[in-house]
């Protein structure tokens, strides 16, 4: 019979992994990069902070949507990163950026709380949002 249990989650331990990585900068930092989905396409410039970014929608029925929102990151595995923010109208958005393989699966919820699941790529942008 196997005793080992798994560490279950707790608000010290949430904190203690949150403190971890709010300790050292993700490694996207300072990075723009270009996120591309069918219907959808947006820069996302993520500051030298490790927890500001501005987001601008580049293609598709949200055009010229931009905005800054504080994130937070978790390291999954080698460069696979989870990124997520609330933006000020409510949205909710979450990223899980492979920066090796070019694939960002996504998930978000707009303000009246539609849910969206997107898959697509995820590449260095040529130049940052406004």
């Amino acid at each position: 019979m196997n005793t080992t249990r798994a560490r279950a989650a707790t608000p010290a331990r949430d904190a203690e992994r949150e403190s971890c990585d709010e300790r050292r900068l993700p490694p996207f930092a300072g990075k723009v990069v270009e996120v591309v989905y069918d219907g959808l396409a947006a820069i996302d410039d993520y500051a030298e902070d490790g927890r500001t970014g501005r987001y601008e929608i580049t293609a598709g029925p949200l055009r010229g949507t931009r905005g800054e929102a504080r994130y937070e990151w978790r390291e999954i595995a080698g460069q696979v990163q989870a990124i997520s923010w609330q933006e000020a109208d409510g949205a909710s958005v979450v990223h899980v950026d492979d920066f090796a393989r070019g694939t960002s699966p996504s998930f978000f919820t707009t303000p009246a709380l539609a849910f969206y699941r997107l898959s697509g790529t995820v590449r260095p942008a040529a130049a940052a949002a406004g």
